[in-house]
């Protein structure tokens, strides 16, 4: 059975996306099967590995309100080497559709199901709010990655994440856990970056992992070209620390 890893943070600009996306193209760099699913109704992640999002006649929504099966909506970024299940602004709707329902939380869980024994990793690109598309991918995860930026205001929001995972351990997941703190956009040359840096390390200790995510503009630019940085550019910085961390949660989690 595939790992299912939910990358989240309610604060919004962390590299979260980013995160999700070069993950996912790391671990199938490393031979692994891996599909991502994309939970925020912007579709940022869907549209990095270049598919256009306003072009699907189904994605993500229609398999969580049952009008279709997960493996029909799926869409292969062949360039990259991982399947898509893709989001537009019609998951917003899901939303409503989701809270008025009494299993609405256990929703994305019951669509992976079908499908994990495909994959050696599941990603989930969850949306920068606490809302119910976000419950569902921590009742739906085994583990959660948190991409925290190395700046001013890093801790800010993550206290509330932590309580929340409390909260879907006790309530609808106990089997949840922390698969480690990504520190995201580092500038080694910044005293505040190593500030915040030793301030997780200090707070979170081993949940903190080893690899560290740059500042590097090539990592910017490579959503815009619809490619994952290690298509775009394999000898840069970012790619070679999305290729570290998928080593180290490799090691970690047994994916």
């Amino acid at each position: 059975m595939g790992r299912v890893i939910a990358v989240a943070n309610q604060k919004g600009g962390v590299g979260k996306t980013t995160t999700a996306v070069n993950l996912a193209a790391a671990l199938a760099r490393l031979g692994k099967r891996v599909l991502l699913a994309d939970m925020d109704p912007q579709g940022n992640a869907t549209v990095s590995l270049g598919v256009d999002k306003d072009a699907l006649e189904r994605t993500l929504y229609d398999a969580l309100i049952g009008e279709a099966k997960l493996r029909q909506v799926l869409v292969p970024a062949e360039e990259a080497g991982v399947d898509v299940a893709p989001a537009n602004g019609d998951l917003t709707a899901a939303e409503v559709d989701l809270l008025e329902e009494t299993l609405g939380p256990k929703r994305l869980r019951k669509v992976l199901e079908k499908v994990r024994g495909d994959y050696d990793a599941i990603i989930i690109d969850c949306p920068p709010t606490l809302n119910m598309l976000t419950l569902n991918a921590l009742v739906a995860a085994d583990g959660v990655l948190v991409p925290v930026q190395c700046e001013y205001f890093a801790l800010e929001g993550l206290s509330a994440l932590m309580d929340t995972i409390e909260k879907v351990q006790a309530g609808f997941n106990p089997d949840l856990q922390i698969d480690g703190l990504l520190r995201t956009m580092h500038d080694r040359r910044n005293n505040l970056a190593n500030d915040v840096s030793n301030e997780l390390l200090a707070h979170f200790g081993m949940k903190v992992l080893s690899t560290i995510v740059p500042r590097n503009v090539r990592l910017a630019e490579a959503p815009s070209y619809g490619q994952s940085i290690l298509d775009y550019d394999a000898s840069s910085t970012g790619a070679m620390a999305y290729l570290a961390l998928a080593n180290e949660l490799t090691r970690r989690t047994g994916i």
